[in-house]
């Protein structure tokens, strides 16, 4: 009895890793605009929910992080990736694979250069002075992810509009800070 303990212990552990990210097909729908997130240049996001064995696409970092924020979208969140653009071939190219977790991202804000959609966005890099170049050839400021300010990805009329994220110790929903 003791043994079976210990094995059911090992699979709840084994079922609680985090997700590895998915490959960016032609299929992927982005969850705000309704278009093949393939159509629009620029960095992409994925969420992974607990319960849920396809990721939610979203044709911007940006809208990944507004999806985070938003208190009607679901909070049983297992990952949340984001495009490496220090990996991208491109910006109209930003990857299929360079996933990196967009919780230990830097991201770089108000840059002059703006999403597929053509609204303001993070850009996501996995290592700091990628972004800082980044920053530095396009203007903008170099932030972590709980950084990012509400008002930046909900717009003016946001609740707490300075506050940033804050993420719960589960590593999937949000508190206000």
């Amino acid at each position: 009895m003791l043994t079976t303990m210990f094995l059911l212990g090992g699979c709840e552990k084994e079922e609680a890793k985090t997700p590895a990210p998915y490959a960016l097909t032609a299929d992927a729908m982005g969850r705000y605009c309704g278009m093949n997130v393939l159509e629009h240049p620029g960095p992409k996001g994925q969420v992974i929910l607990r319960d849920i064995l396809e990721p939610i696409w979203f044709s911007s970092a940006r809208d990944t992080v507004a999806f985070i924020m938003l208190p009607e979208e679901p909070k049983d969140i297992a990952a949340i990736y984001v495009s490496d653009m220090g990996a991208a071939k491109s910006w109209e190219d930003p990857g299929a694979e360079n996933w990196i977790d967009a919780k230990k991202a830097f991201y770089v804000i108000r840059s002059s250069v703006k999403s597929g959609m053509g609204a303001e966005e993070a850009v996501p890099f996995l290592d700091e002075g990628a972004a800082r170049n980044f920053a530095a050839k396009n203007g903008g400021q170099v932030t972590g992810f709980t950084e990012i300010p509400r008002d930046y990805v909900l717009g003016t009329d946001a609740p707490d509009r300075d506050a940033g994220l804050e993420i719960d110790s589960h590593g999937g929903g949000q508190t206000h800070g």
